[in-house]
Protein backbone atom coordinates (compact mmCIF):
# COMPACT_ATOMS: atom_id res chain seq x y z
CA UNK A 1 0.00 0.00 0.00
CA UNK A 2 1.49 3.49 -1.02
CA UNK A 3 1.61 6.01 2.03
CA UNK A 4 0.12 9.25 1.52
CA UNK A 5 0.79 12.02 3.83
CA UNK A 6 -1.46 15.06 3.32
CA UNK A 7 -1.72 17.52 5.64
CA UNK A 8 -5.28 18.22 6.74
CA UNK A 9 -5.17 22.54 7.51
CA UNK A 10 -8.22 22.92 8.96
CA UNK A 11 -7.86 21.71 12.81
CA UNK A 12 -9.16 18.73 14.56
CA UNK A 13 -10.62 18.70 17.80
CA UNK A 14 -8.41 16.30 20.12
CA UNK A 15 -11.50 15.25 21.64
CA UNK A 16 -12.27 13.37 18.57
CA UNK A 17 -9.03 11.46 18.27
CA UNK A 18 -8.47 7.71 18.78
CA UNK A 19 -5.42 6.64 20.45
CA UNK A 20 -3.97 3.52 18.98
CA UNK A 21 -2.41 2.38 22.09
CA UNK A 22 -3.76 1.73 25.78
CA UNK A 23 -1.29 4.03 27.44
CA UNK A 24 1.63 6.71 27.49
CA UNK A 25 4.05 7.97 30.48
CA UNK A 26 2.39 10.84 32.46
CA UNK A 27 5.91 12.06 33.77
CA UNK A 28 6.45 12.02 29.78
CA UNK A 29 3.52 13.85 29.59
CA UNK A 30 4.02 16.55 32.35
CA UNK A 31 7.37 17.44 30.91
CA UNK A 32 5.83 18.48 27.83
CA UNK A 33 2.97 20.53 29.70
CA UNK A 34 6.20 22.46 30.87
CA UNK A 35 7.62 23.07 27.08
CA UNK A 36 4.53 24.29 26.08
CA UNK A 37 3.99 26.18 28.71
CA UNK A 38 7.39 27.83 27.79
CA UNK A 39 6.26 28.63 24.09
CA UNK A 40 2.82 29.19 24.33
CA UNK A 41 2.85 33.07 24.32
CA UNK A 42 5.36 33.28 21.89
CA UNK A 43 5.43 30.34 19.15
CA UNK A 44 2.21 28.42 20.26
CA UNK A 45 0.67 28.64 16.58
CA UNK A 46 4.04 28.19 14.94
CA UNK A 47 4.59 25.69 16.85
CA UNK A 48 1.35 23.68 16.53
CA UNK A 49 1.76 24.40 12.68
CA UNK A 50 5.30 22.57 12.07
CA UNK A 51 3.75 19.45 14.29
CA UNK A 52 1.39 17.98 12.26
CA UNK A 53 0.10 14.87 14.06
CA UNK A 54 0.04 11.09 11.45
CA UNK A 55 -3.40 9.87 11.84
CA UNK A 56 -5.42 6.82 10.09
CA UNK A 57 -8.85 7.71 8.86
CA UNK A 58 -10.41 4.42 9.99
CA UNK A 59 -13.35 2.31 11.01
CA UNK A 60 -16.89 4.84 10.98
CA UNK A 61 -14.62 7.63 9.32
CA UNK A 62 -12.81 8.25 12.84
CA UNK A 63 -9.22 9.75 12.55
CA UNK A 64 -7.07 7.49 14.45
CA UNK A 65 -3.55 9.02 16.27
CA UNK A 66 -0.48 6.92 15.54
CA UNK A 67 2.16 8.82 16.55
CA UNK A 68 2.71 11.45 19.36
CA UNK A 69 0.47 10.92 21.69
CA UNK A 70 2.44 12.45 24.95
CA UNK A 71 2.46 15.81 22.62
CA UNK A 72 -1.46 15.65 22.21
CA UNK A 73 -2.35 14.11 25.76
CA UNK A 74 -0.48 17.54 27.01
CA UNK A 75 -1.84 19.70 24.94
CA UNK A 76 -5.18 18.77 26.14
CA UNK A 77 -4.43 19.31 29.47
CA UNK A 78 -3.32 23.12 28.98
CA UNK A 79 -6.19 23.41 26.94
CA UNK A 80 -5.84 23.24 23.57
CA UNK A 81 -8.90 21.87 21.60
CA UNK A 82 -7.44 21.52 18.37
CA UNK A 83 -4.36 20.35 16.08
CA UNK A 84 -3.98 19.86 12.58
CA UNK A 85 -2.93 16.24 11.51
CA UNK A 86 -1.58 14.44 8.25
CA UNK A 87 -3.24 11.98 7.14
CA UNK A 88 -0.82 8.52 6.48
CA UNK A 89 -3.92 6.08 5.05
CA UNK A 90 -7.40 6.06 4.70
CA UNK A 91 -9.09 2.94 5.36
CA UNK A 92 -12.13 3.86 6.21
CA UNK A 93 -14.17 1.47 3.45
CA UNK A 94 -12.00 -1.72 5.35
CA UNK A 95 -14.75 -3.67 8.03
CA UNK A 96 -12.99 -3.26 11.66
CA UNK A 97 -11.52 -6.56 11.72
CA UNK A 98 -9.88 -6.16 8.81
CA UNK A 99 -8.90 -2.43 9.56
CA UNK A 100 -7.14 -3.91 12.84
CA UNK A 101 -5.89 -6.27 10.84
CA UNK A 102 -3.87 -3.97 8.25
CA UNK A 103 -3.02 -1.36 11.59
CA UNK A 104 -1.30 -4.46 13.44
CA UNK A 105 0.48 -5.25 10.40
CA UNK A 106 1.66 -1.62 9.76
CA UNK A 107 2.61 -1.41 13.42
CA UNK A 108 0.22 1.68 13.65
CA UNK A 109 -1.39 0.06 16.79
CA UNK A 110 0.17 -0.66 19.93
CA UNK A 111 -2.70 -2.23 22.05
CA UNK A 112 -0.80 -3.30 25.18
CA UNK A 113 -1.40 -2.28 28.67
CA UNK A 114 0.14 -1.35 31.70
CA UNK A 115 1.53 -4.25 32.75
CA UNK A 116 3.33 -4.94 29.47
CA UNK A 117 0.15 -7.37 28.51
CA UNK A 118 -1.40 -7.22 24.62
CA UNK A 119 -5.12 -6.95 25.30
CA UNK A 120 -7.88 -6.73 22.37
CA UNK A 121 -7.89 -3.85 19.99
CA UNK A 122 -11.98 -2.74 21.89
CA UNK A 123 -9.91 -2.20 25.09
CA UNK A 124 -7.88 0.98 23.08
CA UNK A 125 -9.73 3.91 24.69
CA UNK A 126 -12.19 5.77 22.71
CA UNK A 127 -10.65 8.94 23.62
CA UNK A 128 -6.82 10.91 24.53
CA UNK A 129 -7.88 11.39 27.78
CA UNK A 130 -8.37 7.73 28.62
CA UNK A 131 -4.77 7.04 27.86
CA UNK A 132 -3.34 5.74 31.10
CA UNK A 133 -0.24 5.63 33.00
CA UNK A 134 3.02 3.57 32.37
CA UNK A 135 5.81 4.36 34.86
CA UNK A 136 8.04 2.39 32.44
CA UNK A 137 7.39 4.03 29.37
CA UNK A 138 8.55 7.23 31.82
CA UNK A 139 11.82 5.74 32.18
CA UNK A 140 12.11 4.42 29.30
CA UNK A 141 11.91 8.27 27.42
CA UNK A 142 14.69 9.29 30.27
CA UNK A 143 16.75 6.79 29.76
CA UNK A 144 17.04 8.22 26.30
CA UNK A 145 17.30 11.62 27.40
CA UNK A 146 19.88 10.85 29.58
CA UNK A 147 21.49 8.73 26.71
CA UNK A 148 21.13 5.35 27.80
CA UNK A 149 20.24 4.32 23.58
CA UNK A 150 19.66 6.41 20.82
CA UNK A 151 16.54 7.80 19.40
CA UNK A 152 15.35 5.29 16.97
CA UNK A 153 12.54 5.12 14.48
CA UNK A 154 10.99 1.62 15.10
CA UNK A 155 7.55 2.01 16.06
CA UNK A 156 7.19 2.29 19.80
CA UNK A 157 10.56 1.43 20.02
CA UNK A 158 10.07 3.55 23.50
CA UNK A 159 7.65 1.01 24.73
CA UNK A 160 10.20 -1.98 23.95
CA UNK A 161 12.39 -0.21 26.06
CA UNK A 162 9.70 0.21 28.85
CA UNK A 163 9.02 -3.90 28.81
CA UNK A 164 12.02 -4.30 29.20
CA UNK A 165 12.95 -2.38 31.89
CA UNK A 166 9.69 -3.76 33.80
CA UNK A 167 11.05 -7.13 33.81
CA UNK A 168 14.44 -5.81 35.40
CA UNK A 169 13.79 -2.25 37.26
CA UNK A 170 11.67 -3.06 40.36
CA UNK A 171 8.28 -1.03 40.65
CA UNK A 172 8.66 0.02 44.56
CA UNK A 173 11.93 1.33 43.37
CA UNK A 174 10.25 3.22 40.55
CA UNK A 175 7.50 4.50 42.32
CA UNK A 176 10.13 4.86 45.47
CA UNK A 177 12.86 6.59 44.10
CA UNK A 178 12.61 7.36 40.35
CA UNK A 179 16.18 9.10 40.24
CA UNK A 180 17.81 5.99 41.75
CA UNK A 181 15.46 4.05 39.16
CA UNK A 182 16.79 5.91 36.55
CA UNK A 183 20.63 5.56 37.34
CA UNK A 184 20.12 1.63 37.39
CA UNK A 185 17.95 1.40 34.08
CA UNK A 186 21.29 4.14 32.73
CA UNK A 187 23.32 0.72 33.79
CA UNK A 188 21.03 -1.91 32.35
CA UNK A 189 20.98 0.08 28.88
CA UNK A 190 24.34 -0.18 28.10
CA UNK A 191 24.74 -4.17 28.92
CA UNK A 192 24.42 -7.34 26.32
CA UNK A 193 20.69 -8.23 27.40
CA UNK A 194 19.65 -4.95 25.57
CA UNK A 195 21.46 -5.02 22.68
CA UNK A 196 18.82 -6.49 20.83
CA UNK A 197 16.47 -3.59 21.07
CA UNK A 198 16.39 0.23 18.66
CA UNK A 199 19.03 2.38 19.34
CA UNK A 200 21.20 -0.25 21.62
CA UNK A 201 24.34 2.18 22.26
CA UNK A 202 26.56 -0.53 24.32
CA UNK A 203 29.82 -1.32 23.77
CA UNK A 204 29.75 -5.02 20.94
CA UNK A 205 32.45 -7.22 20.82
Amino acid sequence: MTQTYEPHLQPVAIASLRPTQMTVGFREVASKRLEWREIAGHDGPDFLGRHMVPVVIGWKKHAYLIDHHHLVRALQEEGVAHVLTSVVADLSDLAKPEFWSVMDHYRWSYPFDAAGERQPHNSLPKSIGGLTDDPYRSLAGAVRRAGGYAKDNTPFSEFMWADFLRNRIDQKLLHRDFKDAEIAALKLARTKSAKHLPGWCGQSD
